[in-house]
């Protein structure tokens, strides 16, 4: 499987210091090597930078790991392929328009009987389940909310509404920003961090490497980190229980809900989002 790092922030931060350890994960201490990719919100536009070739060994990867580059929220992903060859156009995340901003969305997993109906408003051009549902996503938050976007709290909802009928048929981690808030879904595995003051000195697990946030931090900053393992060992991560839909704001948990599966009848019922 693939491995999320998201961060989601109240000042613009640069995430130099955890994409150190994360990227190690692809080719050096975690088999994920068929390609990485990372994007940052700035204002309204997104820097994207993907590359097909594991994150341990690649140029572009380095870059982006000694370049500070400061956003509110960030959405990165190293790619173990599970369904569609190891290309470009397959490398995650993926990022689309709506609403006159771009989402951004990286997934963890595998969806291998999911087949989305899309009725050609946003169109994959890989051929990952991942950038499939993608699509389908905003083609349904489009068909709901028309040309008008909802606020905060009811697009949280909806996500969660949405999410539901495609949590049972598999593996669903996933990560999803605006730029506005970031969304976090818990299927089986992913953990959280919120950096606050006090602040302290983190070390990382996947390089010998420490930060003292002390020297580097305002008393009024707040940073929050999502991984699908905790990329520090001196650190309180959080487990998110799987089942969970999380949404971040300013760097701290704003909203959560369910998505495991239930017998009993929910909103969810009767929505017809995938044909097997």
């Amino acid at each position: 499987m693939c491995q999320l790092l998201g961060m989601n922030c109240n000042v613009p931060t640069d995430i130099c210091f955890s994409f150190t350890g994360f990227r190690k994960r692809g080719g050096v201490t975690d088999v994920h090597s068929d390609g990485w990719g990372i994007a940052f919100f700035e204002g309204r536009g997104v820097r994207l930078f993907v590359d097909p070739q594991p994150s341990a060994e690649s140029a572009v990867a380095e870059l982006v790991r000694s370049y500070p580059i400061h956003s509110l929220n960030v959405i990165a992903h190293i790619r173990k392929a599970t369904q569609g060859k190891t290309s470009l156009e397959n490398t995650h995340p993926f990022m689309r328009e709506l609403w006159g901003r771009y989402w951004l969305f990286a997934h963890n997993g595998n969806l291998p009987q999911v087949r989305p109906r899309l009725d050609g408003s946003f169109v994959p051009v890989g051929s990952t389940d991942s950038e499939c549902i993608f699509c389908w996503l905003l083609q349904s938050l489009r068909q709901r909310f028309g040309i008008t976007p909802p606020p905060r709290q009811e697009l949280f909802q909806t996500l969660g509404v949405l999410t539901l009928p495609l949590a049972g048929k598999g593996i669903f981690n996933y990560l999803l920003s605006d730029g506005d808030s970031l969304v976090a879904h818990c299927s089986t595995e992913l953990s959280y961090i919120i950096r606050q003051a006090p602040f302290a000195e983190a070390h990382l697990k996947d390089e010998d490497l420490s930060i003292d946030f002390r020297q580097i931090t305002t008393p009024d900053d707040r940073v929050a980190v999502i991984a699908t393992q905790p990329l520090t060992d001196n650190e309180p991560w959080v487990n998110m229980r799987p089942g969970t839909l999380w949404m971040f704001h300013n760097g701290e948990v704003i909203a959560q809900q369910n998505t495991a599966p239930s017998p009993v009848k929910s909103l969810a019922d009767g929505v017809d989002a995938t044909q097997t």
